[in-house]
């Protein structure tokens, strides 16, 4: 026999990729494709070839069209900070390097995408987890779920692998504490004088570091009173600096929330008017020594950590000034809306995990307690 034909669930007449010599094999083998059919299982020659071929692709091989092609819902593809971060999540390790074991995925990231199966991720997790890089594990969990979730969708294989509860949030049990009024005035008077206003809109202005180094002297509008006085300044926040493998190159803000103007107030206003004076246009705020270039974290370190250890909080990174930002503008009667207007966050979760108690317990408690008559 040589057609035996059959209707599909896609509507289309298939006939056998064969020929059979009896008709007894034919009966059989269509009966193997009505039962794929009846248990939902059933897939179509064309995918069944592509299913085969993939059995030798490797996960990294699929990443790396993944990584081209992926779009958000608003079919925007990666940005170029996002990109290269899942990139070094996926790196193979360097062949001239023995000690160089890539990065964490690169492990999975050599196997073909029909070997990954939850026993091997939750073994690979368990791995990357015991190296303490917690919330790289985290990441990287993510990444591969994601990549997955789509060779799934493609009937590349026929489950994700991703398994484990909660694998994509882990948390390192770390807690930011932002500074007191005290450490934070011990800061501003440690600091290095030409990053004073650096910490003043972090710490004031609640920027990200990233969106504070971006900053221009064209984003800065200074205002006055009569006699001169500066008043306050505004901030136009629009953009943020991203490291890439180019270098420190301008980018967009975090999310569509952080384009934003921000607006700051008496003494703070005026360190930061200071600074600005007798810059204009593209100059930058915050450059680094040759007054061109985006400040890197790295050069900026140093001046940031003998500020935070002259002030007793050799502990605190510098994004906790943004913590101080929330809580400050919250204790200032900011609903969590405002706040997160602020701060520049897209989501309600994200504001409220920079709202600190902080340090008004004697103050709000004085203010319940009962009048005596």
């Amino acid at each position: 026999m040589s057609d035996t034909p059959y209707v599909a669930p896609d509507g289309v007449r298939y006939n056998a990729p064969m020929t059979f010599d009896n008709r007894g094999d034919a009966e059989a083998w269509l009966a193997d494709q009505r039962s794929e059919i009846a248990r939902g299982v059933w897939l179509s020659p064309t995918v069944k070839a592509e299913r085969k071929g993939a059995s030798s692709r490797t996960l990294g091989d699929y990443a790396e069209a993944w990584l081209k092609d992926r779009t958000n819902s608003k079919d925007d593809h990666l940005r170029p900070r996002t990109r290269d971060e899942y990139k070094r999540l996926l790196r193979a390790p360097d062949p001239d390097d023995a000690d160089d074991a890539g990065g964490p995925l690169a492990e999975l990231a050599a196997l073909p995408l029909a070997k990954i199966t939850p026993a091997k991720v939750r073994s690979w997790r368990s791995a990357q987890l015991a190296t303490g890089k917690k919330t790289q594990t985290s990441r990287a969990y993510g990444l591969l779920n994601a990549i997955m979730t789509t060779a799934v969708a493609d009937k590349l294989v026929d489950e994700n692998p991703c398994t484990v509860k909660g694998g994509q949030s882990t948390h390192t049990g770390r807690t930011v504490t932002p500074p007191t009024d005290a450490e934070l005035s011990a800061i501003l008077e440690a600091i290095a004088p030409r990053f004073r206003a650096l910490v003043i809109v972090a710490a004031i202005g609640g920027l990200r570091y990233c969106e504070a180094t971006a900053l221009r002297a064209k984003d800065v509008t200074v205002e006055r009173g009569e006699d001169g006085a500066v008043i306050a300044v505004r901030l136009d926040v629009g953009r943020g600096v991203v490291r890439t493998e180019a270098g420190i190159v301008p980018g967009e803000t975090k999310s569509d929330a952080g384009v934003r103007r921000v607006g700051i107030f008496g003494e703070d206003a005026a360190i930061v008017a200071e600074h600005v004076r007798g810059l204009i246009g593209d100059a930058l705020l915050f450059p680094a020594r040759d007054g061109a270039s985006f400040l890197a974290q790295s050069a900026f370190w140093r001046h940031w950590d003998a500020a935070r250890t002259a002030a007793g909080r050799a502990d605190m990174p510098f994004h906790a000034l943004r913590h101080y930002a929330g809580t400050r503008y919250a204790q200032a009667g900011a609903t969590p809306r405002e706040t997160m207007a602020r701060l520049g966050h897209s989501s309600m979760g994200a504001a409220m995990r920079y709202q600190h108690s902080g340090n008004r317990d004697d103050e709000l408690a004085a203010r319940m307690a009962r009048r005596q008559s």
